[in-house]
């Protein structure tokens, strides 16, 4: 990757907005993320408790990922946590990545996913994630990265949705 043209970087207020765009784009191109949130700025910055950073291409907006505690319903957690006898507040969950499809090919999912689990472990956490069965795209690029599955299960997001995750540890 050219990284005179790409850099990661902390994410700001005034990034806010081009993420939506880029998360817009990418929802309409990949279905990420499943289900479309009400107020994608607050679900972006919810997101990011512990960090949150943003990949410039060309000048322009083009990923983001965040990085958070463990909450209510996150799965990857309490599996690291149960393998290793430790607790699930020593994992720190990455979350919210996504890169615009024009910016694909550039190496900058790897940039963003490295960024937050290197402040993960600057914190004395370990990085663990959830990603959708279905979006195999990210499933392979964490492979890659040498990210490890703990498991594939079923998760009820609502009384009518059952969604298949599987469950990461890097």
């Amino acid at each position: 990757m050219d990284k005179t043209r790409s850099r990661v970087r902390p994410r700001t207020d005034d990034d806010v907005q081009a993420c939506v765009r880029v998360l817009a784009e990418v929802h309409r191109h990949d279905g990420y993320p499943v289900n479309w949130p009400a107020q994608p700025g607050d679900w972006l910055a919810g997101a990011s408790a512990l960090g949150g950073w943003v990949a410039d291409l060309d000048g322009r907006v083009a990923g983001h990922v965040g990085l958070t505690r463990s909450a209510e319903g996150d799965l990857a957690p309490v599996l690291w946590a149960e393998r290793n006898g430790t607790s699930g507040e020593q994992a720190a969950v990455v979350g919210r990545l996504f890169v615009a499809p024009w910016a694909r090919g550039h190496g900058i999912g790897a940039l963003l996913i490295g960024r937050a689990v290197e402040e993960a472990r600057h914190r004395g956490l370990h990085p663990v994630l959830d990603v959708v069965a279905s979006d195999t795209a990210a499933a392979a690029l964490y492979e890659r990265l040498g990210w490890t599955r703990l498991a594939t299960v079923e998760q009820r997001w609502s009384a009518t949705q059952v969604v298949t995750v599987h469950c990461y540890t890097a």
